[in-house]
């Protein structure tokens, strides 16, 4: 069934510059692509958005990634460190970053959480891991409100 607005059709040249800056993430921003998909696919989980759920899923299979890893995302914290393990301290750096900056309602993200990140995150990289959680919850967004998601009228099964 079709969402509430084909707003790829409306805004074609708003949502071609955020496909452009996923091409910046992806190819020129030096974040390993499997940290790239694990935090997208942690801000979605924590919105809920079913079409990046699996978009995101999907591509960490693509990149051979292990299950456990895929389906710990949701409890990353409770997953432990080992190697060839659960995720690495630069991976649970990101992911907490992922949540402070999506779950941003108390006004910031916390210090804490910051000189976490920018133990194991240049500052560049700090600024591209941003745009890359930034970019998700943007998407996110967009198909949870406009979008083919469960729950709203004409909504596919």
């Amino acid at each position: 069934m079709a969402g509430r607005l084909e707003y790829g059709k409306l805004a074609p040249e708003g949502l071609a510059r955020m496909r452009a800056l996923e091409h910046y993430l992806n190819t020129e921003s030096r974040l390993e692509p499997v940290l790239l998909d694990l935090v997208r696919l942690r801000a979605s989980l924590m919105n809920g958005c079913e079409y990046c759920i699996q978009l995101h899923t999907a591509e960490l299979k693509k990149l051979h990634e292990p299950e456990e890893r895929i389906t710990g995302v949701s409890d990353w914290r409770g997953a432990g460190w080992a190697p060839g393990g659960a995720y690495t301290q630069r991976e649970r750096a990101a992911l907490a970053w992922t949540e402070a900056v999506t779950d941003i309602q108390d006004g910031h993200a916390p210090d804490a959480v910051y000189a976490q990140v920018r133990e194991h995150f240049s500052e560049v990289e700090t600024v591209n891991l941003t745009l890359a959680i930034t970019v998700i919850n943007a998407w996110n967004r967009m198909e949870i409100s406009l979008g083919d998601f469960p729950g709203h009228e004409g909504a596919a099964a």
